[in-house]
């Protein structure tokens, strides 16, 4: 294992944000991961994993403890059965399935981050969660100290969330496997609108796989939502508020306030979210609200493709960032009664 002491963390985030580690620990088998933890256990000291950073915001004075990056590697796949180690590359995988020829994460292309993060905020995009293909999850439990493998069923999915991120000190991921569909090169049925018509083709109608994959990595692009290096719309954690689930009160209430706000003939957007709820859409609401596209005069601005992704210009602090947050969770708040929830984890720092 590579060790490093007052380690900076900013590199290995999408924000770019973030003070030191007071130590850096870099694992890259399971053995290795496995023996992080149970150390940093033992010793009481506070442990930070890390995968592929994207889902972080770390504050300005770092983090007091051990940062375990999981750089594990490994992709294993038997004919539609795929294994993959929690430190790959997830947007790398999903484009060595659709090589194959495999339908089931397609749409899920351009997500940045580790494989082993999925089933944590059970990864969604474009129509397809993880939740749908994932067989079981194997980890680390830091409460009885073995390694166990669980069942999709008792991951205890649901919208980007999952018993692991209900949990988050408990379970270390380690492997996750996936049973995908082999539809003879095609994708699965497109659930997502904008894809379909993106393509062309009505929503439950398949296309080839690589079209499909292809399709959703320009959307996305459109959007600041594929990382590049030179461009700041995609120094942020991707959509940084989950799409608000409301039920019919709530959701009668906020009706009722786009009516007063917007007019008589406004519409919000609406789509069901399980018995008795509603899920909008989060872009939506801070739109509307008046925080547009490229909203914000300093280092921590809104996306200028995206009004859901927050970003750094360079040069932001963390603070920054999370004052930019605040000012839009308040100003929706104020305009339709609904206060967003943020989707990254927060390390040292809160809204």
């Amino acid at each position: 294992m590579q060790e490093l002491h007052d380690a900076p963390l900013a590199p290995l985030t999408t924000f770019r944000l973030g003070g030191p580690a007071t130590r850096l620990v870099t694992a890259t088998t399971d053995a290795e991961v496995i023996a992080a933890v149970r150390e940093a256990d033992d010793s009481g000291t506070p442990l930070l994993l890390i995968g592929g950073g994207s889902n972080l915001v770390i504050g300005d004075k770092g983090f007091a403890g051990t940062a375990l990056l999981i750089a594990t590697k490994g992709f294993a796949l038997d004919g539609t059965r795929l294994e993959l180690a929690a430190g790959e590359v997830w947007t790398d995988a999903v484009a060595r399935t659709v090589e194959a020829g495999l339908a089931g994460v397609e749409c899920l292309a351009g997500i940045p981050g580790s494989a082993g993060a999925t089933p944590i905020q059970n990864v969604g995009a474009y129509g397809q969660e993880v939740s749908t293909t994932i067989t079981e999850v194997v980890a680390y439990d830091r409460v009885t100290r073995e390694t166990v493998t669980i069942p999709n069923a008792e991951c205890a999915f649901s919208y980007r969330h999952s018993r692991f991120k209900a949990d988050p000190e408990r379970f270390v991921v380690l492997r996750v496997r996936f049973e995908l569909e082999d539809a003879g090169g095609l994708s699965g049925p497109l659930r997502y609108a904008e894809t379909a018509r993106a393509l062309g083709v009505e929503p439950g109608d398949r296309v080839p796989v690589e079209k499909a994959r292809e399709t959703v990595l320009k959307l996305r692009s459109g959007k600041g939502m594929v990382l590049d290096p030179e461009d700041h719309d995609t120094w942020s954690a991707g959509s940084f508020f989950t799409n608000p689930i409301l039920t019919e009160e709530e959701f009668a209430a906020f009706h009722a306030r786009v009516r007063e706000r917007l007019g008589e003939g406004v519409e919000p957007p609406a789509y069901p979210a399980g018995q008795g709820h509603t899920k909008t859409s989060a872009a939506w609401l801070i739109d509307k609200a008046g925080f547009t596209k490229g909203y914000g005069s300093g280092p921590a601005r809104i996306s200028g493709k995206h009004t859901l992704a927050l970003t750094n210009r360079g040069g932001a602090t963390t603070e920054d960032l999370l004052a930019l947050a605040r000012e839009v969770v308040a100003g929706v708040r104020e305009a339709f009664g609904i206060t967003l929830v943020n989707e990254p984890v927060t390390v040292g720092v809160s809204l």
